[in-house]
């Protein structure tokens, strides 16, 4: 497959992590070709971090990874998700997620 097709409108892509047990949002990043590649070469979640200007793989540091089963692309070809069994806790504050702050919430 060609991957380049994924960055032709930006350089980095926004990529979601999603538990493939129970469907839970893990966790948002930012890819470039060679983290989609390294990604698919390994079975582990590999991103460029904006902050850092370089590549990482998520779990390198703590031992937490990702392990990717399956990729998802939206219907314009810039949004990826991956989709795969984390390992142990995917926030760097040591949550579960990186989405556990409620922001709004409709009441009824």
């Amino acid at each position: 497959m060609e991957l380049s097709k994924f960055f032709i409108k930006a350089e980095l892509i926004p990529v979601i992590c999603q538990d493939e047990r129970n469907g839970e949002v893990l966790m948002l990043g930012y890819a470039n070709e060679e983290a989609l590649r390294r990604t698919m070469e390994s079975g582990t979640a590999w991103f460029f971090s904006r902050s850092r200007q370089k590549l990482w793989n998520k779990g390198e540091t703590s031992g937490n990874f990702i392990y990717v089963t399956k990729i998802l692309s939206d219907c314009d070809d810039d949004t990826l998700i991956y989709i795969g069994t984390p390992k142990g806790p995917v926030c760097h504050t040591g949550n579960r997620t990186c989405f556990y702050t409620t922001l709004w919430e409709k009441n009824n």
